[in-house]
């Protein structure tokens, strides 16, 4: 579809997303213009998918009063993301055009640091008291459907706010009419602290397949509720985060890479090349240590990169399987020594395959000797690889870091004067000055 016109009946067909997808290629003034055409609950949706960047252009161009209008129909987690992007002048404005109702549940959810699990929750969630019957709960539901973000799933309160227990629309559906609904309910259900990550609430709704975790705040009272659809965002954040810091670019730029300047993608890459330049220095010196061993032996030169890459690929898979663990929650702390002493065992079967595969090479290239120097230092270099990749990650974790630091350029780099040392050594140590 041509990006620089968009007929209305076009915009009338697109689905939301695709929408948003065409606008964000717009000019903002535009894009207001399509936003203005559409029914008020679509054009909410569609400014929802939209990138913060349009967001905050077109909220900017947009009279008060409609973008009061817009930002009542959007979303509650939506409403308050685009109240924190906003700056401070188009805050007051936006805020004095708002009903009171609007702009204390914005200032509710805005209140929850970035990342948390309140950060990213709705407050628009159905609510049933246990004594209804199943019959006046359907029929509260039905009342509260057009406020809420779902009624998939029902939160049963008691009149302190405490979760006592969760019902399906489809069980309330299915049971008799005059069962109360505290017989129907499940009790003692999943749910999150609202301070807590809100990588916990996507791990809580794959964990147990829900439609949406229950969010609790310090005094356990019921706060919000974070949907799968917001996990599942939460979840890509985090992934392209991982993604991003085991390149070594640092966070924020996959995500927009269309739209990154010449100046930020250098500013994201500068920073670990540079700091990786002065750390591969150590190579240099250790090669320099061993120069006259290196002169005796220029066949060792051949097989250099061949060990050196070979350490650093068995690192950084090493490292790419235990960040990936730690992420999903699959392992924690306490499970480093255990997985230490498979790692060794892994590692030690990989290196021994790789030595049985490059120590022909030596043989044929320099003969017994330079062989036995490849393949020793092959399953050695490979060993410590492995354990640096694997032992990294849970280092950053303990240090309150994130293991996604133990990025594939850092391992890479400690393998490399690993390799270097190692090699060199077990040759000064096997042939002739």
């Amino acid at each position: 579809m041509n990006t620089t016109t968009l007929p209305p009946e076009a915009a009338a067909t697109l689905h939301p997303v695709d929408l948003a997808a065409l606008l964000d290629l717009r000019p903002a003034e535009m894009a207001l213009a399509v936003l203005s055409g559409l029914p008020l609950a679509r054009r909410a949706e569609t400014f929802g998918y939209l990138a913060p960047e349009t967001q905050i252009t077109i909220a900017a161009l947009a009279p008060p009063r409609a973008l009061a209008e817009l930002v009542t129909a959007m979303d509650a987690d939506e409403r308050a993301d685009l109240w924190a992007r906003l700056p401070d002048a188009a805050r007051e404005s936006l805020g004095r055009a708002l009903a009171a109702t609007e702009r204390e549940d914005i200032r509710t959810l805005s209140a929850y640091p970035s990342g948390t699990a309140g950060a990213v929750m709705t407050s628009e969630y159905a609510v049933l008291r246990p004594a209804m019957t199943a019959r006046t709960a359907i029929e509260a539901l039905r009342g509260q459907a057009a406020s809420k973000e779902t009624i998939q799933v029902a939160y049963v309160l008691s009149p302190q706010r405490r979760l006592i227990g969760t019902v399906s629309l489809e069980e309330l559906v299915l049971a008799l009419a005059d069962r109360p609904v505290a017989e129907i309910m499940r009790t003692d259900p999943p749910f999150v602290r609202a301070d807590e990550p809100a990588e916990q609430a996507a791990r809580a709704v794959a964990r147990y397949d829900l439609p949406a975790v229950p969010v609790i705040n310090r005094e356990d009272a019921m706060v919000g509720i974070v949907t799968a659809d917001d996990a599942m965002d939460v979840a890509q954040a985090e992934a392209t985060e991982d993604f991003e810091k085991a390149g070594g670019t640092g966070a924020g730029l996959v995500a927009d890479l269309r739209r990154a300047g010449i100046a930020v993608m250098y500013r994201k890459r500068a920073g670990w090349l540079v700091a990786l330049v002065f750390a591969n220095i150590l190579s240099g010196f250790g090669i320099a240590a061993f120069e006259d061993t290196i002169a005796a032996n220029l066949v060792l030169v051949f097989f250099l990169p061949l060990l050196i890459a070979s350490a650093g690929n068995a690192g950084s898979q090493a490292a790419t399987l235990t960040v990936r663990a730690l992420a999903t929650g699959q392992v924690g702390l306490s499970d480093w020594s255990r997985m230490l002493g498979r790692e060794v065992l892994v590692a030690l079967a990989l290196g021994l395959t790789m030595a049985a595969a490059v120590a022909g090479i030596g043989l044929w290239r320099g003969g017994p000797e330079v062989a036995l120097v490849v393949a020793l230092t092959m399953v050695l270099v490979v060993v410590a690889g492995s354990l640096v990749g694997m032992s990294l990650p849970f280092l950053l974790d303990r240090m309150k870091m994130d293991p996604a630091s133990a990025s594939a350029p850092l391992v890479t780099s400690i393998a490399d004067v690993t390799g270097v040392l190692v090699y060199f050594g077990i040759a000064a140590a096997i042939l002739p000055s």
